[in-house]
């Protein structure tokens, strides 16, 4: 991905006036408390805003990448950006729609804390004249005491609308009820747009449309405190041609985090994204021109079989998250695995990493592939491997198996096999 320097260039006046245009081409604004003074904002000189990113997980996924790239691209347009990451707010937890949170310990916390930090700041930069900034609420909130907390924050919130809100709402009526200790979750997010405000003149906060409730319980606050007004922004949520949640395969989020989701899964996420989608995932996570969008979407319609969409977007948003050299070694990888590329010229952790999101077994050099395509569930029994064999549809390592009674004899790096049936359907074995 580019440089903090490299962002920091591409900054211009002239931005100023277009972002919000940009935005709502790109699909990002679901929500705004009043787009004619937004607009005035952004175009009379530098808004300083800001994006809160609870520490609940080891690891930052889609949904908040699509937050970090607005953070980017107002950055980009010149205003100033505040990295914020939850301290406080993240020992608390804010409500989901079913059930408590399982509360982490400060430690875990703390660590995640320092963890999501450091991802963050890969996407905006911390130089320049409008440089970013890292906030953590724990530095104001942890030395508040109780009282002072429900004297001077809790006395402007009224229960009638907190318990209106959708999260909260939800809560009341299912059979798991709602905790004190989320209840004030709206609180605590409102205290915080308040302490920026004050602190760094921040008067605006972007977050995603299904967070509306809590955006707003900060402009409230500071309209009672201050007797200012304060803007939000939010985002749609981003899903499927379904109205499935974008980036959760059966409840498994796709992270950032190349350690919880490998680089070549993450990329193979962006390449697999239906054809109905891919346009708009275009705008909403790249930096490519409409132009260059424009007549990707030509080429996908006149042409879906090539996937050009979907091929560029995984590149690109690969190349953003880990990197162009990251993302060439997911292409290589991907290519070999489908017999376009030679599978010894991978890299170790590239090939292994790639192979562990396939199905899998563990085998002894010898082993007996018609056993081994069964056990992978390439073929439902011994008799199918060995009519698919005959059928000359059958590849160990990308050569042709021609033998029924065929042993594994070919080792890629002393470790690893491929098995594949047919064009597309593929699994690994792991030798010793």
């Amino acid at each position: 991905m580019p440089s903090s320097s490299a962002i920091s260039a591409q900054t211009n006046d002239s931005s100023f006036s277009e972002i919000w245009d940009e935005l709502k081409w790109r699909g990002l604004i679901a929500l705004s408390t009043d787009e004619v003074e937004l607009r005035k904002a952004f175009n009379s000189g530098t808004v300083t805003y800001y994006c809160g990113f609870d520490p609940t997980a080891p690891s930052l996924h889609l949904g908040n990448l699509v937050q970090l790239l607005v953070m980017r691209r107002l950055q980009l347009a010149g205003h100033k950006p505040l990295l914020l990451i939850g301290g406080a707010t993240g020992l608390i937890g804010d409500p989901k729609p079913t059930a408590e949170r399982t509360l982490n310990t400060k430690e875990t916390v703390g660590e995640w804390v320092a963890r999501l930090g450091e991802q963050g700041k890969r996407f905006i930069s911390f130089e320049g004249s409008n440089a970013a900034e890292l906030v953590n609420n724990l530095d104001w909130t942890e030395p508040m005491s109780s009282i002072d907390f429900l004297r001077d924050i809790g006395k402007h919130f009224r229960v009638g609308k907190m318990l209106s809100k959708d999260a909260v709402s939800a809560r009341l009526n299912s059979d798991a009820g709602i905790s004190f200790t989320e209840f004030s979750y709206q609180i605590l997010q409102g205290m915080d747009f308040l302490e920026l405000y004050r602190r760094n003149n921040c008067s605006l906060q972007i977050g995603g449309s299904d967070q509306w409730g809590n955006l707003t319980s900060g402009t409230d606050l500071i309209h009672k405190v201050e007797g200012k007004s304060a803007h939000i922004l939010a985002t749609p949520l981003i899903t499927d041609s379904e109205g499935k949640k974008f980036g959760k395969s059966e409840g498994n989020a796709i992270w950032l985090d190349s350690d919880l989701t490998s680089t070549y899964a993450f990329y193979q996420f962006w390449l697999n994204v239906e054809d109905a989608n891919a346009i708009n995932l275009l705008r909403v996570f790249t930096f490519l021109p409409r132009a260059e969008i424009e007549e990707l979407e030509k080429q996908l319609a006149a042409e879906p079989h090539l996937r050009a969409a979907q091929k560029r977007l995984a590149l690109e948003v690969t190349t953003l998250v880990h990197s162009v050299e990251a993302a060439e070694a997911a292409i290589a990888a991907s290519q070999a695995l489908f017999g376009q590329g030679e599978l010894e010229l991978l890299d170790r952790m590239t090939l292994a990493s790639a192979l562990h999101e396939l199905p899998n077994v563990k085998a002894q050099i010898g082993a007996n592939l018609t056993e081994l395509l069964v056990e992978t569930g390439l073929v439902a029994s011994i008799s199918a491997a060995r009519r698919a064999i005959a059928e000359g549809g059958v590849y160990l390592n990308n050569n042709k198996v021609t033998d029924e009674s065929a042993t594994l004899d070919q080792v890629i790096l002393g470790e690893f096999a491929v098995l594949r049936r047919g064009k597309k359907t593929l699994a690994a074995v792991f030798v010793g």
